[in-house]
């Protein structure tokens, strides 16, 4: 199963040390190939990248705190080329399968950790998100997600792509390995809300096709039995094109800055879909990415009025994963109308988890909770508590 999966990076394995007694004793956890692991390279879904790489001494604070609540290292997942695509196609590597969906793409860019979560091939993996590379393969692959406050798990040894975007989640797919990760990566929460008021901005769920919509209102139904009504808000999301062209510029041009020159230097070989994101990330200027930072700053100003505390549920993405066969225009398309969704978070740094709680045609949907920066905890407890029924 791991070699017809294409989970992982095909390295020669080596034995990391880990505690033999922790939380997370027994369980075992797989890490995308961003982050570096000692005595393994980091190929960041480029064979340029792994060529240039070498053997790392050093392991990542996050990797490393696994390890040491006494999980397992079981190897490195393949990843999209410079974690810069949300496809799970890797033009030189393939694409990883979508254990809950075989016929369908994984998401991306943390695709091989989706994958070998979702093949039962480990208990939780390590993945980052910057535009939605955990949340979305989560929600394909019918797997527990987060994508954390920002800043709050260490990125130290960790290949960027947006540093001020770029965050390190994870996945599981049981709410106990999920709660039990959480605990050891994110510490307590500096935000603990005395109560858990929900808010919801209809715009978000209105604009998803017909059969999205009919799967996740029983969930809300029962978000609402376990927590109350949830208070609808206006468009939450205003002047949503001209926020995602800040996102695009933003991301686009740190991008850039964070690979831009080894892409020149040694002519990296791209798949066309990322050479193209690079390629606008060239072009994009100081002063268009301090405009859309200042926008970006508005936006997050205008959001915590909106939120003042309380968290919004939402889509995590608006449909099921895409077939394998499916056009690069329609994958674009998809992706297009996700990010409408997913860059709530992004823009203003607050912590997202996605729940594995329905399904269309047989695929995964997930729903999410959004809460203020610092409640990464009592989102996970929510999660936990949504999956089980119980309050």
């Amino acid at each position: 199963m791991r070699e017809a999966s294409r989970s992982f990076m095909p390295y020669p394995f080596r034995e990391v040390k880990h505690a033999n007694h922790g939380p997370l004793n027994g369980l075992t956890f797989a890490v995308k190939d961003l982050f570096d692991v000692a005595g393994y390279p980091t190929g960041g879904g480029n064979p340029h990248i792994l060529a240039l790489s070498g053997v790392k001494k050093n392991t990542a604070p996050a990797v490393q705190q696994l390890l040491d609540a006494g999980a397992r290292f079981v190897g490195k997942t393949h990843t999209n080329e410079l974690a810069f695509s949300m496809s799970g196609h890797n033009i030189h590597y393939g694409t990883p399968r979508n254990g809950a969906a075989p016929d369908r793409i994984p998401g991306g860019s943390s695709s091989g950790s989706a994958s070998a979560v979702s093949n039962g091939l480990c208990d939780i993996a390590l993945g980052t998100d910057t535009g939605g590379s955990v949340r979305t393969p989560a929600s394909y692959c019918g797997l527990f997600g987060l994508r954390p406050t920002h800043g709050r798990i260490s990125l130290q040894g960790c290949q960027s792509l947006a540093p001020s975007m770029d965050t390190c989640g994870f996945f599981a797919s049981t709410a106990e390995h999920f709660a039990a990760a959480a605990k050891c990566l994110l510490g307590e929460d500096r935000i603990l809300p005395a109560e858990i008021r929900l808010v919801s901005d209809p715009h978000l769920f209105s604009r998803l096709p017909t059969e999205s919509q009919q799967a996740l209102t029983p969930v809300v139904h029962h978000i609402r039995h376990l927590w109350g009504e949830i208070t609808p808000l206006q468009e939450l999301t205003p002047q949503s094109e001209e926020l995602f062209q800040a996102f695009r510029v933003i991301q686009g041009y740190e991008a850039w800055q964070a690979q831009g020159r080894t892409i020149e230097r040694y002519g990296l070989s791209l798949g066309p879909d990322v050479a193209a994101r690079f390629e606008f990330g060239r072009g994009v200027t100081e002063s268009d990415y301090h405009t859309a930072v200042s926008l970006r700053q508005q936006f997050t100003s205008w959001w915590e009025q909106q939120l003042a505390g309380r968290i919004l549920v939402l889509p995590t993405v608006p449909e099921i994963a895409p077939l394998l066969t499916a056009s690069t225009e329609q994958i674009e398309a998809t992706r297009k109308l996700s990010q409408d969704l997913l860059i709530i978070a992004v823009m203003t740094g607050a912590p997202q988890v996605t729940v594995p709680m329905t399904q269309v045609n047989g695929s995964p949907l997930g729903i999410s909770f959004l809460g203020p920066r610092g409640s990464d905890q009592r989102l996970i407890e929510m999660a936990v508590t949504l999956s089980s029924g119980e309050k």
